[in-house]
C-alpha cells in the first residue's frame, strides 16, 4: 500500500493488518503485528514531513513481515532511558519486545533517500503432536 497518512490512518491500517492475518489463518501473530505496524506508522506522522510511505506485509514460510518505508533520511534511535510518563519515545522498545527480529534499512528506493523499517513475527512452535486452539 502506498500512503498519506494522517493521525487517523493508523487505526484503517490496523483493520487491514488484522483482515489480512486472518485470511492467512495467522491470528495468534495479530497482536505483535498489529502493534508494530502501528508504532511504524505513528512514526511517519510524527516524523516525515509530507507523510507518506509505503506499508508491506509479506506472508514467509515461518510468519510474517512487515516493512514501513519512507522517504525521510533521518533513522530512527531507540531512546535508553524514556520516562515512563513521556508521550514518545518508546515506540522502538514496544517493537522489540513483541517481534522476534526488526531492522532499518538506509535508501527507499535506488537513487532516493529515506529508509525501511521492518520487522519479523513468527509462528509459535507446538511441540509435536499439539494443535493451535481455535479462537472463540
Amino acid at each position: 500500500m502506498n500512503l498519506t497518512i494522517g493521525e487517523h490512518s493508523v487505526r484503517h491500517i490496523r483493520r487491514i493488518v488484522r483482515s489480512l492475518l486472518d485470511e492467512w489463518q495467522l491470528t495468534e501473530l495479530t497482536f505483535a503485528v498489529e502493534l508494530g505496524v502501528s508504532e511504524l506508522v505513528t512514526n511517519v506522522v510524527r516524523h516525515v514531513p509530507d507523510r507518506r510511505c509505503t506499508v508491506l506485509l509479506v506472508r514467509q514460510t515461518a510468519g510474517v513481515r512487515a516493512e514501513v518505508t519512507d522517504g525521510c533520511a533521518r533513522l530512527p534511535l531507540a531512546e535508553p532511558d524514556v520516562d515512563h510518563d513521556s508521550e514518545g519515545g518508546r515506540g522502538l522498545a514496544l517493537l522489540d519486545a513483541v517481534v522476534d527480529k526488526w531492522g532499518v534499512s538506509a535508501g527507499a528506493a535506488a537513487g532516493r533517500s529515506g529508509k525501511t523499517v521492518w520487522f519479523e513475527c513468527h509462528e509459535p512452535v507446538l511441540p509435536a503432536g499439539s494443535s493451535v486452539p481455535s479462537p472463540s
